[in-house]
């Protein structure tokens, strides 16, 4: 890839990463509409691994104190809020590792097709209105052990191309109840040991490969991509009680219908 396509490729993955449209499915597109030579998985990982660097640096006081919460419920058996919301995020990330191990195994080229983020582009937007609909009101904010297990089953949907992880993981949140800000910074805590699991998978592969990796590349895609990923996660923390979820419902229809133009 030339500079050009590095640098919007990770800004593509670095704003979309936390909007409720999916990265995946951005990131598919380019070599899918305008013909670019299609990044791999390599470079979808040090992008989503740039996001990672952006949301640890953002939730970085909240993730110290569940660490530490959760170690002093482990060794000492001090019982927090912040433990159990330490081990909702572990319990809510099972799921999504086990049908992603699968997944890479089995389904992971068949899922990378234009017609699926198209189709799923449209129907979990639409299932997002529907949620935000009826828990725009919400006043939830605790996360108990059920909740976070029935989040954790919902993003494992989100290794379907165009699903969006943040996307699918804030619908189930709000049809449990929780409101949107508790259900968005639920779902970046959320993004964490799934987007680091995923890196270190990959980068052992690629380390172990013989295949010659662009290693200038993945760097300069991860930079770009925490710079865009910060910013998003602030801004989108800051507006989202105002304006709610159906701007991006809008995004995603409009995209999902022109996504099938293209296909027809």
């Amino acid at each position: 890839m030339d500079i050009f396509e590095i640098i919007i490729l990770a800004l593509i993955q670095g704003v979309t990463e936390f909007l409720p449209i999916s990265s995946s499915a951005h990131l598919i597109l380019p070599s899918q509409v305008l013909g670019w030579q299609d990044q791999g998985l390599a470079f979808d990982v040090a992008v989503h691994v740039g996001s990672l660097v952006a949301v640890m640096a953002y939730f970085r006081k909240d993730i110290i104190q569940l660490l530490l919460a959760w170690c002093n419920h482990v060794g000492k058996q001090q019982k927090t809020a912040e433990s159990d919301l330490a081990w909702c995020v572990i319990l809510a990330t099972i799921p999504a590792v086990v049908f992603g191990l699968l997944v890479d195994m089995f389904f992971e080229d068949d899922l990378r097709q234009l017609w699926v983020i198209a189709t799923t582009t449209i129907v979990f937007g639409l299932l997002l209105a529907v949620a935000d609909r009826r828990g725009g009101l919400n006043k939830g904010t605790e996360i108990t052990f059920k909740i976070a297990l029935i989040i954790g089953l919902f993003q494992a949907i989100a290794l379907i191309p165009g699903t969006s992880r943040s996307g699918i993981t804030m619908t189930a949140a709000l049809f449990l109840g929780l409101n949107r800000e508790t259900s968005a910074r639920f779902s970046f805590l959320l993004s964490i040991p799934l987007i680091l699991a995923a890196g270190l998978l990959k980068t052992l592969e690629l380390i172990q490969s013989d295949v010659p990796v662009a290693w200038m590349d993945i760097f300069l895609g991860a930079a770009f991509s925490a710079v865009a990923a910060y910013a998003c996660i602030t801004l989108f923390l800051a507006w989202i009680n105002r304006i709610g979820f159906m701007p991006f419902v809008v995004y995603r229809l409009i995209l999902g219908l022109a996504l099938f133009a293209v296909i027809i």
